[in-house]
């Protein structure tokens, strides 16, 4: 809906540098794996990219009660670094 986002969405592939060193998660092993696995995702760079993460914790703060609550976090990695952490890309599950 929103052409600079658009244009950020794409980053990873057009406009990021390819010195071989590690400045994103498309630099790393796992990315290159999943684009040789994935061939037919991989080649349109608009498709999203989610980074998954979650972290439990204690609500009550209290340790003899045994319940835990787990945030469930996903983070769009198509964004440059500078966005990929910003409030209103990172989605609560």
């Amino acid at each position: 809906m929103c052409s600079n986002t658009a244009k950020s969405m794409r980053w990873h592939e057009e406009e990021r540098s390819k010195d071989g060193k590690m400045r994103h998660p498309v630099d790393g092993e796992a990315w290159k794996s999943f684009d040789r696995l994935h061939g037919d995702f991989s080649v349109d760079s608009r498709n999203v990219r989610l980074g998954l993460a979650s972290d439990g914790f204690n609500p009550f703060r209290t340790m003899s009660i045994s319940h835990r609550t787990w945030l469930v976090m996903m983070v769009v990695y198509n964004f440059p670094p500078w966005l990929c952490m910003k409030l209103e890309y990172t989605m609560l599950s």
